[in-house]
């Protein structure tokens, strides 16, 4: 099945599960989406496989900014009438807490959406959405 058919069958039943399992990175980190209303919601449920540091143990930062990215697209994907995949154009990620050894959210803020570029904010929490672990900062090239 190509990619726009599985992104109509996920927009037609509000199972975003095929989309995850379609982005071989988003089904290695086993990503999920939840949504409910208005609100976005990605997570990256904890797996011994994601530990960077395990004298910590901590989050590896590349699982980390992996989840960052793959929720924005999964964000723009929701939000916009892309039939394609978002293309990343810059992505910058700003790492303030240890990501310790349990689920990590990530909330997704649009700063701009152009015709052809959307800037993000993606913020991971573990805790509290007071208490963000990393920010992603990102432009996205959308397509047609």
């Amino acid at each position: 099945m190509k990619f726009a058919e599985i992104l109509t069958s996920c927009r037609a039943s509000s199972d975003w599960s095929p989309l995850v399992q379609s982005i071989p990175y988003a089904r290695f980190l086993n990503l999920r989406i939840d949504i409910k209303g208005d609100a976005f919601t990605c997570i990256l449920p904890f797996d011994q496989k994601l530990i960077g540091n395990p004298v910590l143990p901590a989050l590896h930062g590349g699982a980390t900014g992996g989840f960052l990215e793959c929720a924005g697209m999964f964000y723009l994907l929701l939000q916009t009438e892309t039939q394609s995949l978002p293309k990343t154009i810059d992505f910058n990620i700003d790492y303030l807490r240890t990501g310790l050894a349990q689920d990590t959210y990530a909330n997704v803020v649009m700063v701009k959406q152009g015709r052809r570029v959307a800037n993000l904010r993606i913020e991971a929490w573990q805790s509290s959405p007071d208490k963000p672990i990393a920010l992603g900062h990102c432009n996205f090239m959308l397509g047609a």
